[in-house]
């Protein structure tokens, strides 16, 4: 579901769940206090639909001690993937957007896994567990705001902090989050395909050969 941009507030969840602390890891900067400005909204809405997704889709995350892994960064038409790493242990905590809608009633039911899952209203957000995964989903207008992890690597109590540390990004890391699109290359000329038939390379060879 693709929507007009908007602008909307820096901090997401300013309240979202009580004693969810202040202690802030970065979204991939290496000091999370050099520039603590909202990216500019038509910036991002530029790079973001250069990328083909949905600006009101872009959100980052900080959990305490992670790293964003910028390689993991994916956007799409579906929506934005990013992980963040804890070095020390190797843990990842996953944040996934994407358009969508829930309820009580479909949680359980609107996953990957769907066997054995739980689903547990909790503040604003819903904690879920199925398929070795636990996640935070936190609905918004008209998408979901998925914070993951492996059951087992890191706990519902840092899971908890990290969604409710949901919010746009800072003008800093908008170049690790929606970097530029690629320049589009034209393709390479190639001297053994012939202009008709069904374009297959023309290997034959010469007298003698």
């Amino acid at each position: 579901m693709i929507r007009t941009a908007r602008v909307l507030p820096l901090l997401l969840l300013p309240l979202l769940l009580a004693g969810c602390g202040t202690e802030k890891a970065g979204a991939g900067t290496a000091d999370p206090k050099a520039s603590a400005s909202p990216a500019d909204p038509t910036e991002l809405a530029s790079r973001a639909k250069a990328l083909g997704l949905d600006p009101d889709l872009v959100y980052v995350i900080d959990p305490p001690g992670f790293t964003l892994a910028q390689q993991s960064v994916g956007a799409s038409d579906v929506g934005l993937s990013i992980a963040y790493t804890l070095l020390k242990t190797g843990a990842v905590i996953n944040l996934r957007v994407e358009p969508g809608t829930m309820t009580d009633a479909n949680c359980a039911t609107q996953a990957a896994y769907t066997e054995h899952m739980t689903c547990v209203r909790d503040g604003a957000a819903w904690y879920r567990t199925g398929g070795g995964q636990i996640e935070y989903v936190l609905a918004q207008k008209g998408h979901l705001v998925h914070v993951g992890a492996e059951q087992g690597k890191v706990s519902r109590a840092l899971l908890r902090k990290a969604v409710g540390s949901v919010r746009r990004p800072y003008e800093s890391e908008l170049t690790v989050v929606l970097p530029p699109a690629r320049a589009v290359t034209s393709p390479v000329e190639r001297g053994d395909l012939p202009t008709n038939g069904d374009g297959a390379p023309d290997n034959s060879v010469g007298k003698g050969g």
